[in-house]
């Protein structure tokens, strides 16, 4: 049972946020969170409230989180980039500290929100980084105007193995907001250590703040969306758009990912085939796997994935 609990919760990274003291009745826990950059915020599509982080000067390098995850995760990467780069990190719409609300979650929506963000702040020849889901969203960007992008870089992105019509039935029968919210405490634990080849010990604050949100009206919220985030990823594939992305695109992935391919579902499937298969639809892409890290591959390999964007391997 705990195995299977594990992985339908597949890309589920949960939120890496250093989180101070407990939220007033007015707010949300996320108000609380202490993110190591001062934050903005842009308002887009007349009422959705974006959260970023803006720092450096220079090439535009914009950051898109995974499922269930915050503009922290990529922290480590803004830290050394924002020498050369611009580094923007965004919040998602229903995510840190974006506006919460009855969204149509999924990749195309969050795409048009990248889109709306872009043009709010008149950014134009972006590198725009993608990780988890947030790398279909960021195929998704491409693919419905690449007008203000100058390269994808995929970070173990979502969208390359594909699914089932019978296998998104189970994802709709096991990923549901009462399955994860009855997720026990142990298994939270587990379900963080999962997206590292070996955890290392700056992650673990991860785990008190999701255990910290718990309980709380914003963990309910979180519960819902989760799945409906996930039956976007199904319902919105790129896999066969590939081909019509002709941007230059960097993939990355961590050897170790324990995430991608999904080991329930597809038990022989490596993730060399599933990175290989995709790569080599797209028009202009080349593919790095890197030794020793899992699918969080830009925290645990964070040197190496920064010198792969900045082109210094």
């Amino acid at each position: 049972m705990q195995k299977t609990i594990l992985h339908i919760l597949l890309l589920v990274l949960l939120a890496n946020t250093a989180v101070v003291g407990q939220p007033t009745e007015k707010q949300h826990i996320m108000d609380i969170w202490q993110y190591p950059y001062p934050v903005h915020h842009a308002t887009v599509s007349d009422s959705i409230r974006v959260a970023y982080i803006d720092e450096g000067s220079g090439p535009v390098l914009l950051f898109v989180h995974g499922l269930g995850s915050n503009l922290q995760a990529w922290q480590k990467n803004i830290d050394t980039l924002r020498q050369h780069y611009r580094c923007i990190a965004l919040d998602l719409p229903g995510y840190g500290k974006s506006s919460l609300g009855d969204y149509p979650y999924g990749p195309t929506f969050f795409a048009d929100a990248v889109l709306a963000f872009m043009a709010q702040l008149e950014l134009d020849d972006v590198t725009l980084v993608g990780h988890s889901m947030g790398g279909q969203v960021a195929m998704h960007v491409a693919l419905a105007d690449s007008s203000r992008l100058s390269r994808l870089v995929l970070v173990a992105p979502a969208g390359f193995e594909q699914f089932t019509p019978q296998e998104h039935v189970w994802f709709a029968t096991y990923v549901t907001p009462a399955f994860i919210k009855m997720t026990p405490e142990a298994q939270i634990v587990k379900n963080f250590e999962v997206n590292f080849h070996q955890m290392p010990d700056d992650a673990r604050f991860m785990i008190a703040d999701r255990l910290q949100m718990r309980g709380t009206t914003d963990y309910d919220a979180y519960c819902d969306m989760i799945p409906r985030c996930v039956q976007g990823m199904l319902t919105q594939p790129v896999f066969e758009r590939l081909p019509d992305i002709g941007l230059p695109t960097l993939v990355i992935y961590g050897a170790a990912d324990l995430l991608i391919p999904n080991r329930l579902l597809h038990p022989t499937l490596t993730l060399q085939a599933v990175a290989e298969a995709a790569t080599q639809r797209l028009p202009n892409a080349q593919l790095h796997l890197l030794p020793n890290a899992g699918h969080f591959v830009q925290w645990e390999a964070a040197d190496a994935v920064n010198a792969l964007i900045g082109g210094r391997q």
